[in-house]
C-alpha cells in the first residue's frame, strides 16, 4: 500500500482498523495478560501502519499487523517482567463478547495436535499458567497449541525458524504440565459451579461463618491479592484452609462499615464477585473483584483477589 491515496487511503485504514483491532487486541491480550498494554500494542501497530505502510497488497496487510502487534506484545511482557511490582500480580479481567474476535485470526487449517480453545486461553487460569514461560514461549504456544497456525506461519509471525518455534512450544508444552492435570475449560456447567461456589462464599462472609467457609475451601487452598501498592493487600500468595479463611473473615468484618453491596459478572468467561463499598473504608479498595478455581471435588482451590482499580474500571460493573 503506498503512501499517497488521500481520503480513499484514510478510509481504507480506518476500514481495516475496525475489522483488526479486535482479533488484534485479542492476540496481544492473551500475550501480555494486560489490556492497557494490548491496546497500546494495537495503537501502536497501526500508527506505524499509517506512517510507513509496508510494500504490500491490501489483503495482506492483517497479516502484517499480527506480526508486529505479536512482537511488540512480547517486548511488553518483557518490560512488565523487569519491572518491580508491589505483591501478587494478577491478570487484567476482560469481558468477553459472544463471539470472540480472535477467531479471525484462526488458521483456517488448524494443527490437529492444537490443544487449548480460545474461551480456555483467556481464563484467569491459563493466563496464570502462562507466565510461567518465557515471552517467546508464550507466542508460540498461543499461536500453535491456540490459533493452530502451522510451525511455517508462526515462524513468519516471530521472525523464527519452523524448527526453533517447534522448539518452544515443546517447552511451553513441558512447563504447562501441572496446568494440564486440571484444565480450566469455561462451559455452563463450569460457570454454573463457580457462581455457586462463589455465592456460598459470599454467604459465609456475610454470616461470619469460619466452620462454612472453611468447609468450602480445599486444604490446600492458596489467594492472590493484587492491590497494585495501592491498598490493603498480601505481599505474597497466602496458603492453607484455615489461614485463608481467617484472612477473608477479618477482610469482610473491616469493610463492613463501608455498606458492601455485590454483583456478579462475567470476568474472562467465567463468574466473578465484584464487590463495591458504598462508603470508603481507609486503606481498603472502594472495589474488588474475587474469581476462583475449584478443584476435582468441587472445592475452592485458588482465589483471586483483584483491588488494583485500574485493572477494574474496563469492567462495565465497576
Amino acid at each position: 500500500m503506498s503512501a499517497a491515496g488521500g481520503p480513499d487511503r484514510a478510509e481504507a485504514l480506518a476500514a481495516l482498523f475496525r475489522a483488526q483491532r479486535g482479533a488484534l487486541f485479542g492476540l496481544a491480550y492473551r500475550l501480555t495478560g494486560s489490556a492497557e498494554d494490548a491496546e497500546d500494542a494495537v495503537q501502536e501497530a497501526f500508527a506505524r501502519l499509517v506512517a510507513e505502510p509496508p510494500d504490500a497488497p491490501e489483503h495482506e496487510l492483517g497479516r502484517w499487523l499480527a506480526r508486529v502487534v505479536t512482537n511488540l506484545a512480547i517486548d511488553a511482557l518483557r518490560r512488565r517482567r523487569r519491572s518491580a511490582y508491589p505483591g501478587p500480580w494478577l491478570p487484567w479481567p476482560v469481558e468477553l463478547p459472544a463471539v470472540d474476535p480472535l477467531a479471525a485470526l484462526a488458521s483456517e487449517a488448524p494443527d490437529p495436535e492444537r490443544r487449548y480453545g480460545l474461551a480456555e486461553s483467556a481464563s484467569q487460569a491459563f493466563l496464570l499458567a502462562l507466565e510461567l514461560l518465557s515471552p517467546r514461549q508464550r507466542a508460540a504456544l498461543l499461536l500453535r497449541d491456540v490459533l493452530g497456525h502451522s510451525a511455517r506461519e508462526a515462524a513468519e509471525l516471530l521472525g523464527a525458524s519452523e524448527g526453533g518455534v517447534r522448539a518452544l512450544q515443546l517447552r511451553a508444552r513441558r512447563a504447562l504440565a501441572a496446568y494440564d492435570e486440571e484444565r480450566c475449560i469455561p462451559s455452563a456447567a463450569l460457570r454454573e459451579r463457580h457462581r455457586a461456589a462463589l455465592e456460598r462464599f459470599r454467604d459465609c462472609l456475610l454470616a461470619g461463618d469460619a466452620s462454612g467457609l472453611e468447609a468450602l475451601l480445599s486444604e490446600s487452598v492458596e489467594t492472590r491479592t493484587d492491590a497494585a501498592g495501592e491498598y490493603t493487600a498480601l505481599a505474597a500468595p497466602l496458603v492453607g484452609r484455615a489461614r485463608v479463611a481467617r484472612l477473608y473473615l477479618r477482610a469482610s468484618l473491616q469493610r463492613r462499615a463501608g455498606g458492601p453491596r455485590s454483583e456478579f459478572l462475567l470476568a474472562n468467561g467465567l463468574p466473578a464477585l465484584l464487590v463495591s463499598l458504598e462508603r470508603p473504608v481507609r486503606r481498603q479498595a472502594p472495589r474488588s473483584l474475587l474469581s476462583c478455581e475449584l478443584d476435582a471435588q468441587g472445592r475452592i482451590r485458588r482465589i483471586h483477589a483483584l483491588l488494583a482499580p485500574e485493572k477494574l474500571a474496563r469492567l462495565r460493573g465497576a
